[in-house]
């Protein structure tokens, strides 16, 4: 179970939230979109996001709380781990169609961006840990996950810039500030045309230079391509369905491109 601490983010141990507190509704409200996660041990509802980004500019970022948990490949991980590089923070369940899309999308950065100070940590809540196990097996994700089955790693980020639907995503950068939001599910132009210009304002590298997994499938046929549409089961109707969303400035476009 993951928990949480506010404060500058720095290595040390932080207190665990009791899951009995975190059992009732769990609801992050602000947005007048009316985006939220709510999150119940009694079932398992989100509201889609539409998919739009926010970049922050270095003036309005704030500082991100530090979290820390239990991955659901069992190692210990905090935030503050990652202090020093660019860390996206993902928030998906498996049972969640928006976030089998975007799965895709996710590796295909991780992979691309990794020599670029650029880490991954998903943050899989309200879902069933065999479930989330078994979908991280066959997606063969290669970055770790927190287990957050009662929501804290959101309500943590509450009083900042919070993740308000599921799948939802934070670009964190080497100072502890989010510095990008996603609500919704992402795509590889989008992302991509957020971390490069912070890769470049923090002197990690040229992202232009970074290797393109299209490019190398397309080289050698003998890959497997590293979307599959025919892997997503069929889900629930509601799963898709989007509702609009607060957005910002800086809503990146939904079409691929090459960043």
């Amino acid at each position: 179970m993951a928990s949480t601490s506010t404060g500058r983010r720095r290595r040390s141990a932080v207190p665990r939230l009791a899951a009995a507190a975190l059992a009732s509704v769990l609801a992050l409200t602000g947005c007048a979109g009316g985006n939220e996660i709510q999150a119940n041990n009694e079932d398992q509802r989100f509201i889609a996001g539409d998919g739009s980004a926010t970049a922050f500019e270095a003036a309005e970022r704030v500082e991100a709380p530090d979290v820390t948990g239990t991955t659901l490949g069992g190692e210990e991980i905090s935030l503050s781990d990652y202090e020093g590089g660019i860390v996206v923070l993902n928030v998906w369940a498996s049972w969640c169609g928006p976030c089998r899309t975007e799965q895709p999308v996710l590796d295909e950065v991780h992979t691309e961006y990794a020599d670029l100070g650029v880490d991954f940590l998903g943050v899989n809540i309200k879902d069933d840990e065999t479930a989330a196990r078994a979908y991280l097996e066959s997606k063969d994700v290669a970055y770790p996950s927190l287990y957050d089955q009662p929501g804290a790693v959101p309500q943590a980020f509450r009083d900042t810039v919070p993740p308000r639907s599921i799948p939802s995503t934070l670009v964190i950068g080497p100072e502890g500030r989010i510095a990008a939001r996603v609500i919704g599910p992402t795509t590889y132009g989008q992302l991509t045309d957020l971390l490069n210009p912070l890769v470049v304002e923090f002197g990690l590298g040229d992202p232009e230079e970074r290797p393109r997994v299209a490019e190398q499938e397309a080289a050698d046929p003998s890959r497997e391509p590293s979307a599959d549409p025919a892997d997503e089961p069929p889900g629930d109707p509601s799963a898709d369905a989007e509702q609009p969303a607060e957005g910002g400035s800086g809503t990146a476009g939904d079409e691929r491109d090459d960043g």
